[in-house]
């Protein structure tokens, strides 16, 4: 796959529930904060893979961890999935859901940083302070 980007997002939804009409546009927002962080950060220094590939995937529950594939050798990613409660993501505004989104996102770079040892302060940090504004607003 030929292209520049540190971090990659998709979904897949696991159940027949419709996904978010708002996801695409959400993710898109997630990817493009988080990978300037990523690049800023120096989280890739040290990895044994050039850019991730995360999935969320659409499903019954919400993980507390990322399952893992192999390193793809030829186009340099590490492909992660993390699976997402449909119910908490159907009927979702558009700010609740990027929070429920951005949070699992941060949960899987920090369980990889936690994994090949690499740089993870400023991720936690932005978890703190979204887990702060999530108990505040519900």
């Amino acid at each position: 796959m030929a292209h520049n980007k540190k971090l990659v997002l998709g979904g897949v939804s696991l159940t027949k529930e419709r996904p978010n009409r708002f996801a695409m546009q959400v993710m898109k927002e997630i990817r493009d904060e988080l990978e300037l962080l990523i690049i800023n950060s120096g989280f890739l220094i040290g990895a044994p893979f050039i850019w991730i590939g995360l999935i969320l995937r659409y499903g019954l529950v919400s993980a507390d961890k990322p399952k893992y594939q192999k390193i793809n050798k030829k186009h340099g990613d590490l492909p992660v999935s993390i699976e997402l409660d449909t119910n908490e993501l159907s009927g979702a505004n558009k700010s609740k859901l990027k929070r429920i989104m951005k949070k699992a996102t941060l949960v899987a770079l920090i369980d990889i940083a936690n994994k090949y040892e690499l740089k993870a302060e400023e991720f936690k940090k932005l978890l703190d302070e979204l887990e702060e504004i999530s108990s505040h607003n519900g």
